[in-house]
């Protein structure tokens, strides 16, 4: 199961990567719509989330008393449902920019690669009891970096519509 996330890490960072760089810069600050987040904010949003998982991903973890795969499936269903409309929390909310594609990108770039060395190095099925997730509770290793994983393939499906509404 380690190297299948970590396949998928990388695969997914590849993506989100290749993704933002099909934005000219002169795009990656522009309002689509009303109500929409840049993709500049969403690269910044992204970026807070990886930064605040990680280190989640390396605080203590306990033995798992169930299946630590368990809740892979309910996250993949709710965060790539994209009917969905979801509100960030305050903490991960993106500034008004202006945001630098370049530094963005690198930002991205860094944050993946320590999530993609935990996904190999470490057990992936202790239980994170320091934080709860809203409707999940607590999650293992393995379903944080499944979580990680669903939450940016939602947000490259996003940056897609943005460069869609955006060359119109």
């Amino acid at each position: 199961m380690a190297t299948d996330i970590s396949a998928a890490l990388e695969s997914t960072r590849h993506m989100l990567l290749q993704t933002v760089s099909d934005f000219p810069q002169e795009q990656f600050n522009t309002v689509p719509f009303k109500d929409s987040w840049t993709a500049g904010q969403v690269a910044e949003h992204i970026v807070k989330f990886s930064s605040g998982g990680a280190e989640i991903l390396n605080s203590t973890g306990t033995d798992t008393k169930r299946d630590p795969a368990e809740k892979i499936g309910p996250l993949g269903d709710l965060f790539l449902n994209f009917d969905i409309k979801m509100i960030a929390p305050d903490f991960i909310r993106p500034s008004d920019g202006p945001h630098e594609k370049d530094i963005i990108s690198g930002l991205l770039d860094n944050a993946y690669t320590p999530m993609i060395t935990l996904s190999k190095t470490k057990d992936l099925t202790l239980t994170y009891t320091d934080f709860d997730l809203p409707q999940f509770g607590t999650l293992t290793r393995m379903e944080w970096l499944y979580f990680i994983l669903f939450h940016t393939q939602r947000h490259i499906w996003q940056l897609k519509n943005i460069r869609g509404w955006l060359e119109g």
